[in-house]
């Protein structure tokens, strides 16, 4: 097996760097253990092709957004389509009513939605939703769990076993040089999937608290799936202390099921924050949740809120997704990927844990068992082996995103696609053990 030459990628980085600050347009476009990131000329289902001409099986999705491959037909149809008709109106249309409607049928907790057009601006406006409809002003959020780049939401969104401090009060984290640190005043950290120290929080400090905003899969460390019972003890708990839910469903709307992971565990929260997924490759955002929640007197601004164009894409993305069978596949396709996986982890006596959910597939090196907990994870996943993996699959046709093991399939990976990644995976195992 022939390792990739990519100096193209490499000259254009250089270059680039002169004139863009980073040289990427965003700090997910690179990884911290890469060099230099490599440079696409287009894609088209469930490959990308690079500046140098080698193709890649990409399980990236453009880190989310791609659940059906890139340059899906029915998206770029109904784009193309809306795009003669205009692209900016600032108004109402009949498919922002139709998008609206269907929003509220397929997703449990959605009564009423409202748009922005990233997931960081939907969750800002989540929060300040919560805080008006309860009149309280803290935010519990779950340390390792991250919500958006704003300086009230970055804050401990990673961590190692050292900085991550006591379970019962983890440490409050800044991650950015220019970050407030005031923003953290109104904002409570504590242990995810840990419902013993959540009811403790919540019995002692409930009358302050807002909202409880989590992932109810942690997927943007880890990914760790929750315990068993712990989001019914979750939803238990703040319909008690009368706290706003809310799940941040970013990454797992539409990847989980239509109706996302409140409707893949079967518990329902007070409000969702979705995206990425949500319009197929186009920036649309979307916050759901109660009527009387959402009607609280909170009204969402933003120019490029739900754009003609956009709300195509959402149309013509959730069109396809609601087909039958899709996720069957997806499911029958992460299947397929953990056990080949599994085996070959034996075969090279390489410690990794794999499963998946809907389209996604969580990969842990170093352990052969499911996380329990953030601390766990911390503690026994072995990062440096994962930032490995992800280099040798790169120099040999195989995207997979860096830093946590979040794998996800599109409608449009096929068995082959599988078969040939763990060619890869077959070659660059023992390279691990080097």
């Amino acid at each position: 097996m022939e390792k990739f030459n990519t100096k193209n990628s490499e000259a254009l980085y250089q270059e680039i760097c002169q004139y863009l600050v980073d040289g990427v347009s965003s700090s997910f476009h690179k990884a911290a253990v890469e060099d230099y990131p490599i440079a696409m000329t287009h894609g088209k289902g469930s490959k990308l092709y690079d500046v140098d001409g080698n193709e890649y099986i990409d399980y990236i999705g453009g880190f989310g957004p791609m659940i059906m491959g890139y340059a899906p037909d029915a998206v770029n149809a109904a784009v193309k389509e809306q795009v003669d008709r205009g692209s900016q109106f600032s108004t109402p249309t009949r498919q922002l009513l139709e998008l609206s409607k269907k929003l509220t049928e397929i997703i449990p907790c959605a009564e009423m939605v409202s748009f922005q057009s990233s997931g960081t601006e939907a969750n800002m406006h989540a929060w300040r939703v919560a805080r008006a409809y309860t009149g309280k002003q803290k935010i519990v959020k779950f340390a390792g769990q991250y919500h958006g780049w704003s300086d009230e939401q970055k804050i401990s969104i990673t961590a190692n076993a050292k900085t991550l401090g006591d379970e019962k009060a983890p440490a409050r984290i800044m991650t950015t040089a220019g970050q407030r640190q005031e923003t953290a005043d109104d904002i409570i950290i504590t242990s995810w999937n840990r419902a013993d120290i959540l009811e403790a929080l919540l019995e002692e400090r409930g009358n302050e608290i807002a909202a409880v905003v989590m992932e109810a899969y942690m997927c943007d460390e880890g990914p760790i799936m929750p315990q068993p019972g712990y989001l019914e003890k979750v939803r238990e708990l703040c319909t008690k202390y009368h706290v706003v839910l809310i799940f941040d469903e970013v990454i797992t709307g539409f990847r989980m099921s239509l109706g996302g992971a409140q409707q893949y565990f079967g518990v329902t929260p007070d409000m969702g924050v979705f995206g990425k997924a949500i319009a197929g490759g186009y920036s649309l955002s979307m916050v759901c949740g109660k009527k009387e929640i959402m009607n609280c007197g909170v009204h969402p601004s933003g120019t490029f809120n739900a754009t003609p164009i956009s709300v195509a894409a959402a149309l013509a993305t959730i069109k396809e997704l609601s087909k039958p069978g899709v996720y069957e596949k997806m499911d029958e396709l992460g299947e397929l990927f953990c056990e080949k996986l599994r085996a070959l982890g034996k075969k090279h006596g390489v410690a990794l844990y794999t499963e998946h959910h809907g389209g996604i597939i969580q990969l842990e090196m170093g352990m052969e068992r499911a996380p329990k907990d953030y601390k766990d994870y911390l503690e026994n996943v072995d990062s440096d082996m994962y930032d490995r993996l992800y280099l040798l699959t790169r120099d040999y046709g195989v995207r997979i995103t860096s830093a946590r093991g979040r794998i996800y399939l599109t409608t449009e990976h096929t068995e082959e696609d599988i078969l040939k990644t763990m060619e890869v995976f077959d070659h660059v195992l023992p390279m691990l053990k080097a």
